[in-house]
Order: structure tokens, then C-alpha cells, then sequence
């Protein structure tokens, strides 16, 4: 049970072998079967060591920015409350997990919805809210799994197709869907751009002056703006908390060495999805002609971050903004409940939605599509954050949107049956 686990929880194992089967049905030599399940793999690993080094760099901001602002609260890490939620229903959320993936497919098979969801951390968190809810509803452990697997598997074939419209808008073709469960928001951040802004204003073609002409390198950009923000979160936190992070580093070298480590995440993250994405798309060819047709992967959020990287950026810091508004809502309304945006999530999620409305209203539609996502990211954990307090989940939180949403819907049908029958 464990080495099934943990192979579909690597997204990086399942990812290549499903590059293995289509490589094999297509009759590719035993060379080429190899080289391209190798190939998709390292790419898939190679993305993984950017996106670690810039969650590194990201989860020392927070702790900088934290206490340099004083700031306490409920922090919307899914890592945290994904790691409480296991410790108490590890076993069922692992079902949840496994019969979610096995209908999947069947639902990709069976119905319009043709998309299979290759992201499987994003399937292990989702597993988890389903197996909190149903249990905090008192469901027994069968149905739990039952409901929940069903329940998974659907959401991962129907959701990326909200999203598919301004992903070929994106790439360019219909090859490729994203996975990862925000796509309520990045659908509504593409519907949002064509409102208020212009394809044509992309972020891509701002034109700076002469004295600016470092930015139009991309990673010079990520750079100069993460040092600039890790230096305003160090001088806040003080010279003692920031050496403490710093070890043996100085404290005032430490925030330039952050903010370069996060530019070489960036880099090193774009390589690795360009590399994963060209292997896994073409053997995705075979197994729609074959087994399930017009079938597509539907991949991590930084799939879409080479097509617009600088809508990435200005999503992260409007995404970033938006969720320290809503904190400090919060904190103006007196609310028992005070959620603290990660940066982290930001970023991934905020940067995502930035990418999708730039597709349709350039700088604008990025600035407000991710806007909103940051507020959704940072208030939505409010409405089932009681909830999954009665099961001693607490001190973090669920951040993405569509778990809350379905999240939150499922909670008020059970409930609502629940009352009708007693």
C-alpha cells in the first residue's frame, strides 16, 4: 500500500510512467522507450528542484515578513494541514487517493470530461479535504472512501476543462490542460481579463526605457524584484532574526543571496517544464488514439509560467497584496479567525492566474484576475476552517479555492440530507 502511495504521490514516477505506456503503445524501440521515460522524468525532476529552491526562498520571506509585521495567525500552508489530516486518517485518505485516480480515468473514458489529472500532491491534498469533511459530517470510514474516491476522480476529469479555453489561448493548442486545484479561479481570472483589459497589452511586450533595458531580461527581472522585497521583509524583521535564519551568512548579504537563489529557482523550474511537457504531450498521442480518445495531461500550475513570465511576477505580487488586504480585514472586523497569506501559494497560484488573465486583458486582466485569486486564497479557508477544527485540524489551513468551494458545498448537502433523514 505504501510503495503504491508514494508512487502515485510522485508526480514526477506517474508523469513518466504514462510517457512509458504511450512511448510503448506507439512501438518505439526499447532505446527510445527508455531515453523518453528517463527524459520525462529528469524534466518533471528538474522542475522539482526549482520549485523546491523557490519555496526555500519563499518560506524564509514568510518567516522575515511575519515577525518583522508581527503577524499571528492561521497559516494557509496546505503542507501543514495535509500532514495533520494524514496523521489521523492516513489510511482512508490513501484510498481516497488511489480509487480518486482509478476514476479518473474511467470518468475520461466514460463521459465528455477528457482530462487526467497528473498533479498528484494536489490529488493527496484534495483526497484530504474530502476525507475531513465526510468524516467531520460522522460518515463511516467505506463510504468516506467510496464518496470521496468518486468525488476526486470526477473533479479531476470536469475542473480543467473550466480552464481550457485560455490554455489553448495560452500555448497555442489544445495539447495540454492544467492541474491544479485553483481552476474555478484562473478560469474566472481569463473571463475577467477580456473586461477589463487587452490581449494586445500583454505583459510580455512592456517596453522599458533605455535605463530600464535590464528588465527586459526576464530573470534579471525576477531578481532585482525578489532582492528588493526580501531586503524590505529583513530590515523589518531586525538584524537578530534575520541572522538566526542566516546561519553563518551575514544578515545583510542574506536577503541578496535569497533573492538570487529564488531567480535560479525560476530558471532552473522553466527548464525542467519545457523539457517534461515535450515528452509527455507526444505520448499522450497514443494513449488518446488508443485507450481513452481526445484525452489530455492536465499538469502542474508552472506549466503555463514559460508563455508569460513576467504576467508571473506582477501575479505573484498583486496575488501577495490582494491576501494581506484580506488579512487585514480580518483583523479589522475582530474575526476570531485571522488566515496569513504564504507566499509560497501566492506565487504558484497568484502567478498562475496572472498568466491566465494577461491571455485575455494583458497587464490589467494579470493585475486583477490574480488580485482576486490572492483575496479567494486567503478568505475561502475561513469558511471550512471551523469545520475541520471539530477533527483537532488546526493552526493551519486548506488554501486552494476549488477545495473550499466543493469543500464547503459537499459539507452543506450532507448536512442538509443529514437533517431531512433524522
Amino acid at each position: 500500500m505504501q510503495v503504491i502511495i508514494s508512487l502515485l504521490s510522485n508526480a514526477g514516477v506517474l508523469v513518466g510512467l504514462i510517457s512509458m505506456i504511450g512511448l510503448i503503445l506507439q512501438k518505439k524501440s526499447a532505446d527510445d522507450v527508455i531515453k523518453g521515460t528517463a527524459k520525462t522524468i529528469i524534466g518533471f525532476l528538474v522542475f522539482g528542484i526549482g520549485s523546491s529552491a523557490l519555496s526555500a526562498s519563499l518560506g524564509n520571506f514568510n518567516t522575515l515578513f511575519q515577525k518583522g509585521f508581527g503577524i499571528t495567525g492561521v497559516v494557509t500552508q496546505v503542507e501543514a494541514a495535509t500532514a495533520l489530516a494524514q496523521e489521523q486518517f492516513g489510511t482512508i485518505v490513501a484510498l481516497v487517493m488511489i480509487i480518486g485516480f482509478a476514476m479518473n480515468l474511467v470518468f475520461a473514458r466514460i463521459t465528455p470530461f477528457k482530462n487526467i489529472f497528473l498533479t498528484g500532491q494536489h490529488s493527496l491534498y484534495f483526497a484530504c479535504v474530502l476525507t475531513l469533511v465526510l468524516k467531520a459530517c460522522n460518515i463511516g470510514n467505506t463510504p468516506t472512501v467510496i464518496i470521496g474516491g468518486i468525488l476526486l476522480g470526477f473533479s479531476a476529469a470536469f475542473l480543467p476543462g473550466l480552464c481550457q479555453k485560455y490554455m489553448k489561448k495560452i500555448t497555442g493548442n489544445d495539447n495540454l490542460a492544467i492541474g491544479h486545484y485553483n481552476h474555478i479561479a484562473y478560469a474566472f481570472s481569463g473571463f475577467l481579463g477580456k473586461f477589463v483589459g487587452k490581449p494586445e497589452q500583454s505583459t510580455e511586450n512592456f517596453k522599458f526605457p533605455k535605463w530600464l533595458s535590464l528588465f527586459r531580461d526576464f530573470i534579471m527581472c525576477v531578481a532585482v524584484v525578489m532582492v528588493i522585497i526580501f531586503y524590505v521583509a529583513a530590515v523589518a524583521a531586525g538584524q537578530s532574526v534575520t541572522q538566526e535564519l542566516a546561519g553563518t551568512v551575514n544578515w545583510l548579504v542574506f536577503p541578496l543571496l535569497q533573492g538570487l537563489q529564488f531567480a535560479a529557482g525560476m530558471y532552473v523550474l522553466i527548464a525542467g517544464v519545457r523539457m517534461f511537457i515535450s515528452e509527455i504531450t507526444a505520448a499522450f498521442v497514443a494513449i488518446s488514439e488508443k485507450y481513452i480518445p481526445n484525452s489530455r495531461p492536465a499538469v502542474d500550475c508552472p506549466s503555463v509560467f514559460p508563455f508569460a513570465p513576467m504576467a508571473v511576477i506582477l501575479g505573484f505580487i498583486s496575488a501577495y497584496a490582494a491576501g494581506l488586504v484580506g488579512m487585514a480585514g480580518m483583523i479589522l472586523v475582530n474575526s476570531p479567525i485571522v488566515m496569513i497569506p504564504s507566499a509560497s501559494i501566492a506565487f504558484f497560484s497568484g502567478g498562475t492566474a496572472g498568466v491566465f488573465g494577461n491571455s485575455t486583458g494583458g497587464w490589467k486582466g494579470c493585475v486583477a484576475g490574480s488580485f482576486l485569486t490572492g483575496l479567494l486564497l486567503v478568505c475561502l479557508p475561513l469558511l471550512l476552517y471551523p469545520v475541520f477544527a471539530q477533527l483537532g485540524i488546526v493552526g493551519a489551513s486548506f488554501p486552494n479555492v476549488d477545495y473550499n468551494i466543493i469543500g464547503t458545498l459537499l459539507h452543506i448537502i450532507i448536512q442538509f440530507i443529514q437533517s431531512v433523514i433524522h
